[in-house]
């Protein structure tokens, strides 16, 4: 049994890796706009540069593809842990490791040479499904007022990757595999955005509304 919940555990990350390394803002960019996102902004394949290289349409369906691929990742990983007989504690590594996989994936996209989206709208996709609703209501809520009070995209994400391991303290206390893996993916959200910290201590961070510099 033991080799069984290995086996379909790495098969979670696997899969999670998988769906977090489709590309959707580069195809979107392609496919509908005829443009190449990296080409555009940041450069970034992520919502907010689609956002700027597509427009609302064009960024919101990124976000929501982005976001659909947390989703994903995290049903199918409950889905192989209810093959086996672990419990809350197989089901709690799984999805913890599906979003490690996915945010990874993401981050670090196999087709893109491991370049990528910097993992905000992935990471609250898989939040739905590793935490559960009320958890991720407060991310998207802490998120939303860091944006609204300081219009930093970048400041209201990065705060709310560094809220998740504290979540994760709370939610699986005791299940220290959990808590590494999930505090492990948040820090890698937070060193993508490595740059805009950067201009955020420099003062030349682009605000929601300016124009890009």
């Amino acid at each position: 049994m033991d080799a069984i919940v290995i086996l379909l555990g790495l098969a979670s990350f696997a899969l999670a890796f998988l769906l977090g390394s489709i590309p959707w803002g580069l195809v979107v960019s392609k496919l509908l706009y005829r443009k190449d996102i990296r080409d555009v902004g940041s450069g970034n394949i992520g919502t907010t540069n689609a956002f700027r290289a597509m427009g609302k349409v064009g960024g919101s369906l990124v976000f929501l593809l982005d976001f659909g691929k947390g989703l994903a990742s995290g049903f199918l990983a409950s889905q192989l842990a209810g093959l086996t007989a672990g419990g809350d504690v197989v089901l709690h590594a799984y999805v913890c490791t599906a979003m490690a996989g996915c945010v990874w994936g993401h981050v670090f996209s196999p087709w893109l040479g491991f370049r990528g989206g910097k993992g905000i709208a992935v990471a609250i996709g898989c939040l739905f499904v590793t935490m559960g609703v009320i958890p991720s209501v407060i991310e998207l809520a802490l998120f939303a007022v860091v944006v609204l009070v300081s219009r930093y995209v970048s400041l209201g994400s990065i705060l709310a990757a560094l809220l998740c391991p504290f979540l994760a303290f709370y939610l699986y206390w005791g299940e220290w595999y959990c808590v590494t893996i999930v505090t492990a993916a948040a820090l890698t959200i937070v060193w993508a955005h490595r740059s805009n910290i950067e201009r955020l201590m420099a003062g030349t961070e682009n605000r929601v509304g300016s124009k890009k510099s």
